[in-house]
């Protein structure tokens, strides 16, 4: 009691500090059973563990893409190809990715790989900055592929000649003269257009070397815009002297690139523009600047361009239609047939569609429909 009544006379402020003090080491003195343990196993705990694995096991899609390319390198896989690889290489990465997601309609794993492929085609644009290894070709379906050629030794590559066009084993076409058929049958069936060939080897050469350089195009087209017509619209048409076709010229590449989109260009600017539609054909576009380059050329000079599908010619593309002529250049025309058989031949053909109103098979470029 002496000792309560001894503090109740200090000042306030030392009463305060007594007491703070006396409660500590209380605290200090209390059992270690009744002190309060750390649970390590709780749910906060138990929740970061759980996120360092998902962590471990999220799927670097970036990665993912250049590990499916590198394995064969040249070789081109579309974005669906590429989303199989990748859900087949990385399994579990992938069901992860498939748990964690958000969205309701990924529910399957048709669902993810079709995610998949969505998200190859967005990360597409800063892979390629980021990787220049990485191309990727124009057209539908883009390819992908890899590989440490330059635009131009690729140019050189698939322009190299061979004495024996071939395919390779694998069906891949390794050579330009291995396109014109199949542009020809891609023209007749979805076109309409009856194609023929022009070989630059049966030309006269008058000139004298590179006289003639840039003057042949590869193939040409007539196309009859009366085929669906009446009987008696089509004799109105011919006693009215109008037209009743429409002349096509094609110059045939089996790659444009960056390296040479120009060249090709302007060789089909030479060699084609004097019919009423004029189209560059390539089988491989590489590089989204060279479609870029490609409309900013069309604006000015009207060139289109066709995609060839090598594979399956129904399903090439007209990317850039042409711009139509409204008059053939006669005169080039002239210097085409006075230059080269074949062009000559050409213009008898569609001479004599004037005449007799029909299209003769045998007279044109239409491969035979295999079964």
């Amino acid at each position: 009691m002496r000792r309560i009544a001894a503090l109740l006379r200090l000042p306030l402020q030392n009463q305060r500090r007594f007491f703070s003090q006396a409660k500590s080491r209380s605290c200090l003195a209390q059992p270690t059973q009744h002190r309060p343990k750390i649970d390590i196993g709780c749910a906060a705990h138990q929740q970061g563990i759980q996120t360092l694995k998902e962590s471990a096991m999220t799927l670097n899609l970036g990665k993912a893409i250049l590990d499916c390319v590198q394995t064969r390198p040249e070789e081109k896989f579309t974005a669906r190809q590429i989303a199989e690889w990748i859900f087949s290489t990385y399994p579990a990465e992938c069901q992860q990715k498939k748990t964690n997601s958000q969205a309701t309609y990924i529910n399957t794993d048709g669902d993810l790989i079709q995610q998949l492929v969505a998200e190859i085609g967005s990360r597409r644009p800063s892979l390629q900055k980021k990787h220049p290894e990485l191309k990727v070709t124009e057209g539908r379906p883009r390819k992908y592929y890899y590989t440490t050629q330059t635009d131009i030794a690729a140019v050189a590559a698939a322009e190299s000649t061979a004495t024996k066009p071939t395919k390779q084993a694998n069906g891949k076409v390794t050579h330009e003269h291995e396109l014109y058929p199949l542009l020809s049958r891609y023209l007749s069936d979805e076109c309409g257009v009856y194609a023929k060939r022009i070989d630059e080897k049966r030309s006269s050469n008058k000139r004298g070397p590179n006289g003639n350089r840039w003057l042949y195009p590869d193939v040409v087209g007539m196309q009859d815009l009366g085929v669906e017509w009446h009987q008696q619209v089509r004799d109105c048409v011919n006693h009215y002297s109008d037209k009743r076709t429409k002349l096509w010229s094609f110059e045939v590449k089996l790659l444009i690139n960056m390296s040479n989109v120009r060249e090709c260009f302007f060789q089909t600017v030479s060699n084609s523009s004097w019919a009423n539609f004029a189209y560059l054909v390539a089988a491989e576009i590489e590089g989204p600047h060279t479609l870029k380059e490609l409309r900013m050329l069309f604006a000015a000079h009207g060139i289109g361009l066709i995609k060839l599908d090598s594979d399956t010619p129904a399903d090439s593309q007209i990317l850039i239609p042409a711009r139509e002529r409204d008059d053939i250049d006669w005169d080039m025309a002239n210097r085409l047939a006075t230059e080269n058989r074949d062009f000559l031949e050409y213009i008898k053909c569609v001479k004599q569609f004037y005449q007799t109103g029909e299209a003769k098979s045998a007279d044109w470029d239409i491969p035979e429909t295999t079964d």
